[in-house]
């Protein structure tokens, strides 16, 4: 695979754009379709369009199983965090009308943590089980295009 130039170029031309969309998609999720599942999966799809072109070990290299561990707990971590953070405010869990100066505004802020939360999770998941799986996968020799 290594003699596939125009592939290598044009993946990492659109990795840049493939990331932005997942970060534009996860803040205008509150005014529009989206939102953090949808960005987290953007986000993985980045990932393994560069894991396809340049091969798991590569992607493995960027973000190490480790890695995609921490971003899974931490996006719970940061869901079920945000609930806590209202109930310690004497409202209801995930109740975020506390979290602003007025409860709309608290709303708002209590929607755009747990969107990044749920957002961390599915793009470390996503990673993750792309990498478990290729990882285990036969390599395809470029005679068998």
């Amino acid at each position: 695979m290594n003699h596939h130039l125009v592939l290598r170029v044009i993946a990492k031309f659109l990795l840049p754009f493939i990331l932005v969309f997942a970060l534009y998609v996860q803040w205008h999720g509150d005014y529009g379709p989206g939102g953090g599942f949808q960005a987290g999966v953007i986000f993985a799809v980045g990932f393994i369009l560069y894991a396809l072109v340049f091969g798991v070990e590569a992607v493995k290299k960027l973000i190490p199983v480790r890695a995609t561990v921490g971003l899974m707990s931490a996006g719970v971590l940061i869901y079920a965090g945000t609930g806590i953070a209202s109930l310690i405010l004497g409202y209801d869990f995930l109740d975020y009308s506390g979290f602003g100066s007025d409860p709309v505004h608290g709303q708002e802020w209590g929607i755009l943590i747990v969107e990044l939360g749920v957002g961390i999770a599915v793009a470390g998941a996503m990673v993750a089980i792309f990498t478990a799986f290729a990882s285990r996968a036969p390599e395809i020799e470029d005679k068998d295009w």
